[in-house]
């Protein structure tokens, strides 16, 4: 059978999930990978009938898949039937307020990253900063100190060779740090590895109502610390989120709400992109229905959806039986509670396909419709596997409304991030709008080409509007509601995500809530214009609809900015690129400095900083091992770093761009572990940086444009652009509460 794919998605499985040998060449086809998956996949109906047909269970799961109708999430893709066997995406490790328990969570952490999975914390169990050790008679650093650590121990691994590690932390908001926990993101570049949200609870939100203050409580005691007022610290939340996004906020009491074994303990953290709410040492198996595919003649097929929804819990189902955990304990829960969460993407699809707009009430209400009717199906299906292979082990009465006595599954449906698997569908990911119809790419010799979301493209030709200077018109534009060419009609279905105000972002959210047994992972996106009013409105209305939680972004606000100097006058924007990079240095005749050796796993790395009388001017950085590939790349990165230091740019900035890359090579020197050339040179400059002090150059920094501005004076990156893809260097987009790369499938979640 031949899988449907598009070029964008064969480029994703290309370079993430087909297997490779160990030249890097592909040594499987997409339809092997589907084939490899059903197969291994299949194999845990042996467990509960030993005279089951293998192969149709195989044939059945290979269907789904091939056409698209269901994925699961990316672990299983890549790791069912190959040597890891780790097929799960979501954990949440347990915090105690203990030294050792601590470090052992990191441990732990270190290992899930490894096999490709991501991690939540909830650090609300430590002790505040500056409070009493007894052990030591000393005092406590506090979460946010040890946070640190977690961050730095992601750093060091690439999960599996192919997923970086991920992070969720989260404090309540009644810990006593909990003022330097919102402002632990203010700079980007801290706790890199990990996203924020801070629990809110029903305490905290009445006293924000009523304009009070509310009780701050340290966790080693179990007492009243103090008291905060709660405008202030949701002032402070706001602050944070209309900045750069973070931190989220998650409605821990609402979570509890629902939780489906109370019995067994309260919730009190969630993976990376907080959709799926879950207990110490847990896990969770994700998959999405493809509701692009649900649609036929412009009605929902609900025979195909109800058949795709069984078919995909039996298929979770299976994989909690075939997963090959990190952690005994991780298993022993897992298969306790055997949690699932069965979600969808392409639900933008499905409604174009419908004729509804997103932002409207009849689009909401065909949404709410559809996940009641997979929640209600696969809650069905549930029953129905229970009634063979048992209820889950940690079942207490009945659940789910009295209305089914046999249960397989704690949990059924989450809405995840479908980063990857989205593109792989050629579908929109997860409930979100779509982010943009048309979009140009640059790949080598095709460059400028053009590509079109395929629901425009198909009625932009039957409609007889198309052409490509039409749709690069479309491409240079968010939104294409002011376009005159396009028929208004086609204009009210296709909105794009700023086409959407946030008020008809929740309300999609919430309705999609309603019938979900987790959480939902979804961005409200803002204009860059938009206030910090604005914000609150929305934190409020989520509250009001009964989310879960609620992720922000305001378009632009992540764009890092190399130099920050304020505005500059509309006459100094105007200037020429010539007249702007006159701006930097210019270096004398004699300078002078000192060389530093660093040993790594090339060999010996000779660094050398020079420095004018205003500062550092240049790096040059030779491998004692003449020649070769890595000698070359030393040489560049040492050019590189002088130009930047000759611009203006700050040493600490530069270390932080180099410190903590890894390359295949680590070695142990004197300074630590040295984990690349780069890392090496970051140690250099930053040893330099402390015999040296931190050299003010204000003058020379009020003379050079910003980064941002700079990019304005020839073309604004459009849309949410918050960064550079690691793996492809193409654009970040952020998007169901997460960076995501349109072009090779990176998701800094998983």
């Amino acid at each position: 059978m031949v899988i449907k794919l598009t070029e964008n998605a064969l480029n994703v499985l290309n370079h993430r999930y087909l297997i490779k040998n160990e030249k890097g060449e592909l040594v499987e086809t997409p339809d092997q990978l589907v084939r490899r998956v059903a197969k291994n996949i299949s194999l845990a109906d042996k467990e509960y009938n030993k005279d089951v047909n293998l192969k149709e269970t195989e044939e059945e799961f290979y269907q789904m898949i091939s056409d698209l109708d269901f994925l699961p999430n990316t672990p299983t893709l890549m790791n069912a039937g190959n040597i890891l066997q780790q097929l799960s995406a979501c954990f949440v490790l347990p915090i105690e307020d203990d030294m050792s328990a601590i470090y052992d969570a990191v441990k732990y952490t270190a290992l899930i990253h490894q096999s490709g999975g991501g991690t939540g914390f909830n650090f609300s169990r430590l002790r505040p900063k500056n409070d009493f050790v007894h052990s030591t008679k000393g005092v406590a650093s506090g979460p946010v100190s040890f946070m640190s650590v977690f961050n730095a121990s992601t750093e060091v691994i690439k999960q599996g060779g192919k997923r970086r590690g991920a992070n969720m932390g989260i404090l309540r908001v009644d810990h006593p740090d909990i003022i330097e926990f919102i402002n632990c993101k203010e700079s980007e570049l801290s706790v890199n590895n990990f996203n924020i949200s801070i629990a809110l609870t029903d305490k905290f939100m009445l006293a924000l109502k009523k304009k009070t203050d509310y009780d701050i409580i340290n966790p080693r005691t179990g007492k009243k610390s103090g008291t905060q007022n709660a405008k202030e610290i949701f002032d402070l939340i706001i602050e944070g989120a209309w900045r750069n996004g973070e931190p989220g906020i998650i409605f821990i009491d609402e979570i509890n709400k629902y939780n489906p074994t109370p019995h067994i303990g309260k919730i009190e953290s969630t993976n990376p992109c907080g959709e799926q709410p879950l207990l110490p040492y847990e896990s969770c198996n994700l998959g999405s229905i493809n509701l692009s595919n649900m649609v036929k003649k412009g009605k929902i097929d609900f025979d195909h959806l109800k058949k795709i929804t069984w078919a995909a819990v039996h298929f979770l189902d299976n994989v909690i039986d075939m997963n090959k955990f990190p952690l005994k304990q991780i298993e022993d829960n897992t298969k306790a509670n055997r949690k699932i969460g069965l979600g969808v993407m392409g639900l933008a699809d499905m409604l174009i396909k419908l004729g509804l707009p997103y932002n409207s009430q009849k689009g909401v209400d065909a949404a709410r419709q559809v996940m009641k009717f997979i929640t209600e199906e696969g809650r069905n299906a549930s029953s129905e596997l229970a009634k063979i292979r048992g209820n889950f082990p940690n079942y207490k009465g009945s659940i789910f409304d009295g209305k089914l006595q046999h249960i397989r599954h704690a949990t059924v449906t989450t809405i995840a991030p479908t980063g990857s698997i989205s593109m792989i569908a050629n579908a929109s990911s997860g409930i979100e709008p779509i982010f943009s119809l048309v979009y140009v790419k640059n790949v080598l010799e095709k460059e400028g080409m053009l590509y079109v979301n395929d629901l425009f493209e198909t009625i932009a030709k039957q409609r007889g509007f198309y052409s490509d200077e039409l749709m690069r018109k479309v491409a240079e534009s968010s939104s294409i509601q002011k376009i005159e060419d396009i028929p208004q009609d086609v204009r009210t279905v296709f909105v794009t995500s700023h086409d959407i105000s946030p008020e008809w972002h929740i309300k999609m959210q919430a309705a999609i809530q309603e019938f979900t047994d987790n959480a939902v992972s979804k961005t409200v996106n803002f204009p860059n214009s938009a206030t910090k009013e604005d914000i609150r409105k929305a934190y409020s209305l989520a509250h009001e609809a009964g989310c879960k939680g609620l992720t922000v972004y305001r378009d632009g606000s992540r764009q890092i900015q190399v130099i920050d100097v304020g505005k500059k006058k509309e006459t100094e924007k105007e200037k020429s690129k010539e007249d702007i990079m006159r701006r930097v240095r210019e270096r004398k005749p004699v300078v002078h400095g000192i060389t530093s050796q660093i040993g790594t796993g090339c060999g010996n790395l000779y660094v050398t900083i020079n420095e004018d009388d205003v500062g550092p001017l240049e790096v040059f950085a030779r491998l004692g091992r003449s020649g070769g590939c890595a000698a070359s790349q030393t040489e560049a990165i040492g050019r590189l770093i002088s130009t930047a230091m000759r611009a203006g740019i700050g040493m600490k900035e530069i270390i932080e761009q180099l410190a903590g890359i890894r390359c295949p090579s680590p070695c142990w020197q004197p300074e630590g572990l040295v984990l690349s050339c780069p890392d090496a040179i970051a140690k250099a400059l930053k040893k330099h940086t402390s015999e040296t002090g931190e050299l003010q150059v204000d003058k020379l920094i009020q003379e050079v444009p910003t980064l941002k501005e700079f990019i304005n004076n020839d073309k604004k990156p459009k849309g949410d652009v918050v960064g550079v893809c690691p793996d492809c260097s193409g654009p970040l987009i952020h998007t169901e509460g997460c960076s995501k790369c349109q072009s090779c499938g990176y998701s800094k979640c998983g």
